[in-house]
């Protein structure tokens, strides 16, 4: 599920981000959200979250539990 959209994230869910310092490049960081950082609605970039690990960064895709599929990106697992 796309990250844009703040009703697509609550706290809790898993999500796949993309850390400040990994801009540019294709590493994501899983985890659980704790905070959800951005006040708008929508976002094109995707809405800023706090990890539950202290990572914050902006959401590239909400974790669908019965979807189990990878991206093609590397993902690091945080939990």
């Amino acid at each position: 599920m796309n990250g844009q959209h703040r009703k697509n994230i609550r706290a809790g869910a898993e999500v796949n981000i993309i850390r400040k310092r990994d801009q540019g490049t294709a590493i994501l960081t899983r985890g659980i959200v704790k905070d959800i950082l951005t006040k708008s609605s929508f976002h094109t970039h995707g809405i800023k979250v706090r990890l539950v690990s202290g990572d914050v960064g902006r959401v590239r895709e909400v974790i669908d539990e019965s979807d189990e599929s990878n991206s093609e990106s590397t993902i690091r697992e945080l939990h």
